[in-house]
């Protein structure tokens, strides 16, 4: 294909930077047929400054050649006119947060509380440690601004409807509070306006702050070398008036990023939303310079056709893309592991059988565990690296076991992770010196073999793994443990004994969403993808007692593959603070309507309109008295045609908790209404369907492409293991382990006992 037969706005392509690899997913027309696309992936080291300084943009350059058949040199400033959309996920806010190395800022915050989010809210997560190590809070500096409001009434009084302010349509008081504190004879005791705030309680401005004042702090932050800053005031949640005045001073001075509680998070609980909005002040910057350097490698086109072609978008931490206008650090921190959750759910979801998924994303770094059951499990508050945030973000546990996690033996124990050895210099076998990894293992093992692994390593990126590197390595850590026992250890039993340490490792996170939770882990099916996922999938199911495997023909790119199936999201919130009844449930419903009509209109500005936009809309309630809040969305399940938010508000906290309050009234703390606009109207029959209906054949062992010497559990050396590659199969062949499928991104080793059979999309993998 030429450069003048690849039509413009055509080529769609979806990058996932991860900690160690870039994944890259490019679709474009058929020369053959302009109706249908081809497909290609691209995947190359996430970090390799001797030869790039952008994987991403890199990635892209590759693709552009391959397609366009022209050459393009490195570094030079990428056409966009062939490119419809650009999708990215990226680790950076991650990594920059892991690693503490955001950017610096100041907190500005309602006097009196200059230590608040230092002090934080006691909680301890291991409660027997006598030695607290609290990690440092990520901003640098503190500015008390003088300033005030208070509540009026609070929402727990039993008698808060009766002695509540009641208010004009103008929002003039018409009648004053009633409840404890009242003189008897003014609209309410004490000094100050008294407004009324989004959430529909009654605010009294104590003090306003002096703005004069305001800007000398900011000047004087300015002058000192900040740019970014966070502004936490106090019931800023409801009352956002003065954030929003310091934040348009702040701007008008030179700040580039000004972090607003109200604007991040209009949530009542000081804290999280405080420690939220340092954590976007801290990694948003971080963000927008690497993002501004990747836009530098493209012509002006790409960043300024942000609603049109070609345009960018990004994978948000609870899997919705977002356009660079919301993109943010606060919503990126699972950006990269968020692509992989979307496309397992999306490939392996049957609307009829509804069989629950487990998504095991194995990587360099890291394995990251997810669980889908026909919805996103969504959770509103995590804790990362210390810091506890409050963002709609994906429920992914991540433990720190991956193709690049270092193997030690220490104290009598084998060890995997959580070290890793990443991309540079990346495990042994790279050809830079690194340790000894989770990788080196499966390449002595027989389960990863050179001549079938990319040939990008070495000086020249054209050198295979090095298995001598491993076995040197392995071969000294193997006499420092024999030192130790009482018999001597062969080789390939202290190999495998690291990866059965790797797999128990990678199966703690697994247990955690299911058998902790109360649902029974055998009855899910095991989606495993990521670089390492093919190498462990079978024993580590093995492990659980699932039967069921699927691997996605993108299984090692399923991060970025996600990407080019993910929906647009589009979501707005308000605080409430009002009791959930049969008297205020119609104010709720006006008010979810008002924000269901405005998140349509974001989504149409964004070219999502009519059938493409689902709604989902969400009360955030707590029983009157305790201190957690569950994000409800009713279902079926919880009545027909309505919104039956109470139902579903008790079926999940009885779920949850395993009992109910029935004495206890229902407050609503918040109202939340998300927008998705749908990229794709159906993706086909599923996996099992086409299982059933298909015509399966068992594949003879002369089809193999080689053998290969490979250790099993149990049976030990297998030397004649068949080597199939995955091109060469056709839909319905069956592979009877043990035997290794490979393709040009992915080895999977199939256990014995084990039957793959290749359907359209997947490697559909059966256990005894």
């Amino acid at each position: 294909m030429t450069i003048e037969e690849v039509p413009d706005r055509s080529i769609r392509i979806c990058a996932d930077r991860g900690g160690t690899f870039c994944d890259v997913h490019a679709s474009y027309p058929d020369p053959e047929d302009p109706s249908q696309r081809k497909e290609l992936v691209v995947k190359l080291l996430s970090q390799d400054p001797g030869n790039y300084s952008d994987a991403p943009t890199e990635g892209i350059r590759r693709v552009l050649e391959i397609v366009t058949g022209e050459k393009i040199e490195r570094g030079t400033v990428l056409d966009t006119a062939k490119i419809d959309y650009i999708r990215l996920s990226t680790t950076v806010a991650t990594n920059a947060l892991l690693e503490r190395k955001g950017h610096k800022h100041a907190l500005l915050i309602t006097r009196g509380f200059k230590d608040l989010l230092l002090i934080g809210n006691q909680s301890r997560p291991k409660i027997f440690d006598l030695n607290i190590r609290r990690p440092l809070p990520l901003y640098s500096e503190v500015v008390e601004v003088d300033e005030r409001v208070t509540l009026v009434g609070y929402t727990s009084d039993p008698k808060a409807e009766e002695n509540a302010i009641q208010w004009n349509e103008d929002a003039t008081i018409r009648r004053g509070y009633r409840g404890p504190g009242w003189d008897g004879e003014g609209h309410a005791e004490g000094p100050g306006d008294v407004v009324r705030g989004i959430s529909g309680e009654a605010v009294r401005i104590l003090k306003r702050p002096d703005l004069a004042v305001v800007k000398c702090d900011l000047q004087r932050l300015y002058d000192a070398g900040y740019r970014s800053l966070a502004v936490v005031l106090v019931h800023s949640y409801t009352f956002p008036e003065h954030e929003i005045q310091i934040g348009k001073l702040a701007r008008e001075i030179g700040f580039t990023q000004v972090s607003e509680s109200s604007q991040l998070l209009p949530m009542i609980k000081i804290v999280p939303r405080g420690v939220s909005s340092t954590a976007d002040a801290y990694l948003t910057p971080i963000l927008r310079e690497y993002l501004d350097g990747f836009f530098k490698g493209f012509d002006a086109k790409l960043k300024d056709g942000r609603t049109q072609t070609p345009r960018v978008e990004f994978m948000g931490s609870d899997g919705g893309l977002l356009d660079l206008d919301n993109f943010s650090g606060l919503k990126s921190i699972l950006s990269g592991p968020a692509g992989g959750v979307v496309g397992y759910a999306l490939t392996s979801w049957d609307e009829e059988r509804k069989y629950p998924i487990i998504g095991i994303d194995v990587g360099g770094t890291s394995t990251d565990v997810s669980r889908f059951d026909g919805r996103y499990e969504v959770v509103y508050e995590t804790t990362t690296a210390g810091v506890t945030i409050q963002s709609p973000q994906l429920d992914i546990n991540t433990v720190a076991a991956g193709g690049g996690s270092c193997l030690t033996f220490r104290n009598g124990l084998f060890l995997a992770g959580p070290q890793s050895a990443g991309a540079e210099p990346g495990p042994a076998c790279y050809r830079k010196g690194g340790p000894l990894a989770v990788t080196d293992a499966n390449l002595l093992l027989g389960r990863l073999i050179p001549d079938y692994f990319p040939k990008i390593f070495g000086k020249s990126e054209n050198e295979a793994l090095d298995v001598v590197a491993s076995k040197t390595a392995f071969e000294e850590l193997a006499n420092q443990i024999n030192e130790s026992q009482e018999r001597a250890f062969e080789l390939d039993e202290i190999v495998y004994g690291f990866i059965k340490v790797a797999n128990e490792t990678m199966c703690r996170p697994i247990r955690a969403l299911t058998e902790a939770r109360g649902y029974s882990t055998g009855k899910h099916v095991l989606a495993s993808f990521g670089g390492a996922g093919g190498q462990h999938a079978c024993e580590i199911a093995s492990l659980l007692g699932i039967k069921t495997i699927l691997i996605h023909r993108y299984s090692s790119i399923l991060s970025a593959y996600g990407l080019a199936l993910a929906d647009r999201a589009f979501e707005l919130q308000e605080p409430s603070s009002t009791f959930y009844s049969s008297s205020t449930r119609s104010s709720l419903i006006a008010r979810l309507d008002k924000l269901s009509s405005d998140v349509r209109a974001e989504l149409a500005r964004q070219g999502f309109e009519g059938d493409r936009v689902v709604i989902e809309r969400m009360l955030n309630m707590r029983f009157e008295g305790t201190d957690t809040a569950l994000m409800v969305l009713p279902d079926s399940r919880d009545g027909e045609g309505d919104e039956d938010f109470e139902a579903a508000f008790k079926r999940i906290y009885k779920s949850e908790f395993g009992f109910l309050l029935e004495t206890k009234t229902i407050i609503v703390d918040d109202i939340k209404v998300r927008g998705i606009g749908k990229t794709f109207d159906s993706l086909g029959e599923s996996v099992y369907l086409e299982v059933e209906g298909l015509e399966i054949t068992a594949v003879d062992r002369a089809k193999a492409d080689s053998t290969n010497s490979v250790y099993f559990d149990k049976i030990g050396r297998v030397d004649d293991t068949p080597v199939f590659l995955l091109d060469k199969l056709v839909v319905g062949d069956e592979v009877s382990g043990p035997a290794m499928i490979i393709d040009d991104t992915q080895t999977i080793v199939v256990v014995s006992g084990a039957k793959a059979v290749l359907t359209s999309k997947h490697l559909y993998i059966t256990l005894e």
